[in-house]
């Protein structure tokens, strides 16, 4: 499985992505794009899929949302920890008008999304939790996305190129989707997938010096 695995212990069913002097991060996530950003602060970590199944109940608040799928994804894999390492859970919604945006099931329901999207500002709301066998962790971040007011050719262009598949409210900010933004108020890593900022202050709060943090 690599040299993290030698670092991190055995984890059957997880996969080596980085190594370091310290015990990698366990993501508890699949998205490459949690992937990049890990990668991107230099930190190690070994990634196992979550044994956890999310559900939105009708009217759900999406800050409580968002923390319960983050708590429920760290603790599903948090029997691959050990007494010092750190367990990672997030998920990320989009909101607007008391609304949760997830994943479009097909173009026309995307579609539906970017409308209700266009000319208006929502919010990526992110939940994380941070934990071992000692302390649990859970908290929030917010970002505002202001979209421009889109035309049908712009929303028929955007549809075409199928990345809205797996994309909660239709688009991903890292790509093609940066066309449809207007303006961003907070972390633009939070948009991307991961609340960048926030893991880094509780890294160090926790782990002071140990990631080179804090």
């Amino acid at each position: 499985m690599g040299e993290a695995l030698a670092v991190g212990g055995d984890l059957e069913g997880a996969e080596a992505v980085s190594s370091h002097v310290v015990d990698p991060i366990l993501l508890a996530s699949t998205s490459p794009q949690r992937r990049v950003i890990l990668e991107q602060l230099d930190l190690p970590f070994d990634v196992v899929d979550p044994d956890y199944e999310e559900h939105d109940p009708p009217g759900a608040d999406v800050y409580d949302l968002v923390r319960e799928h983050a708590r429920g994804k760290a603790r599903s894999v948090a029997h691959f920890g050990r007494p010092h390492r750190p367990v990672l859970g997030v998920d990320t919604a989009v909101a607007i008008d008391g609304a949760i945006l997830g994943k479009p099931a097909n173009a026309a329901e995307a579609e539906g999304m970017l409308e209700r999207l266009s000319g208006k500002t929502h919010l990526v709301v992110s939940g994380l939790c941070l934990l071992t066998p000692a302390w649990e962790v859970v908290e929030h971040e917010v970002t505002s996305v202001a979209f421009r007011e889109l035309t049908p050719r712009e929303l028929a262009h955007h549809l075409a190129h199928g990345e809205w598949e797996g994309r909660a409210g239709g688009y991903a900010i890292q790509g093609r989707g940066a066309a449809l933004v207007e303006r961003i108020e907070g972390d633009y890593l939070n948009v991307v997938g991961l609340p960048a900022a926030l893991l880094v202050k509780l890294l160090a709060e926790r782990f002071p010096g140990a990631y080179g943090l804090g």
